[in-house]
């Protein structure tokens, strides 16, 4: 099987051509445990197939290390508009994905020839409990959830609540360098609260437009970045009035801009996207 390693600000998967690469969908969840496997495998944060599709320019069938489904991951996209580009699936700089029934549009920005950042219309947040989804306090199934309190391991912490296509809490600190996310991290990514898991961003407001941010990826664990927690977090930072309307989000992997007007509007993601390598993994 032919393979390129992508990442984006570190969140690195493996991508495969649909087109071309005719894998078994019954055989792709244990595939891809081990071609993300960092020690036996290509390592990687998952692995994405890019797929034709008649309701897009391409399909993006993203899946997490663990080899679970996932809906949606905005830097895993920005790595496919790169792919099609660069590879000559396409020659347009505008394009759409789509991913679990989700139609993306991305901007592609090149240098050399060669796309270098792109932009996506991650398209509005989804605010309410039942939609995230998130099991509601009572009598507030149809309530947004903003800094509200959740226990976790005995200890109280404030979370907003926010889906990009996929399910996100963001948790306000102090301190997140010295946060030990390995630890706590996995309780979130399955308390009781959350009935398909959930992406945690644990969030430091640095100034009015600058946050730090570090994140638990549900199905992976912690990454070096996380386009749509970047997304989840700036729209909670407005929520909570920490933060003006576009924020640079700093990651342990690099920075991505995130723009949103605060009302009802798309969230604009804007970050780079860089080829690793290409092989072929015996299958």
């Amino acid at each position: 099987m032919k393979f390129t390693k992508m990442q984006g600000c570190g969140n690195d998967y493996i991508y495969i051509n649909g087109f071309e690469e005719k894998i078994a969908q019954e055989r792709k969840p244990e595939l891809v445990r081990k071609i993300s496997d960092r020690h036996f495998g290509i390592g990687g944060d998952g692995a994405i197939f890019i797929n034709p599709s008649d309701k897009a320019d391409f399909e993006m069938e993203m899946y997490n290390a663990d080899g679970s489904r996932a809906e949606m991951c905005g830097n895993g996209i920005r790595c496919v508009a790169k792919y099609v580009y660069d590879f000559g699936l396409t020659d347009k700089t505008d394009i759409s994905v789509i991913s679990c029934g989700q139609v993306k549009h991305l901007q592609l920005f090149l240098k050399d020839g060669k796309v270098e950042t792109v932009r996506v219309d991650m398209g509005a947040p989804i605010l309410t409990a039942e939609d995230i989804p998130v099991n509601p306090l009572p009598g507030r199934e149809k309530q947004r959830i903003i800094d509200e309190p959740i226990k976790v391991q005995g200890k109280e912490y404030r979370m907003t609540c926010v889906s990009m296509g996929n399910p996100h809490a963001v948790v306000f600190l102090d301190d997140v360098e010295h946060l030990d996310i390995e630890k706590i991290g996995p309780y979130f990514e399955t308390h009781e609260r959350f009935p398909k898991k959930i992406n945690t961003e644990f969030v430091k407001v640095l100034d009015r437009h600058t946050v730090q941010m570090r994140v638990w990826e549900r199905g992976t664990g912690e990454t070096l970045a996380c386009g749509t927690g970047c997304c989840a977090t700036v729209v909670a930072c407005i929520l909570n009035g920490l933060t003006d309307n576009a924020v640079t989000v700093k990651l342990l992997g690099g920075e991505i801009r995130i723009e949103w007007d605060g009302a009802d509007g798309p969230v604009y993601m804007t970050g780079p996207a860089v080829s690793v390598f290409t092989g072929e993994f015996p299958i």
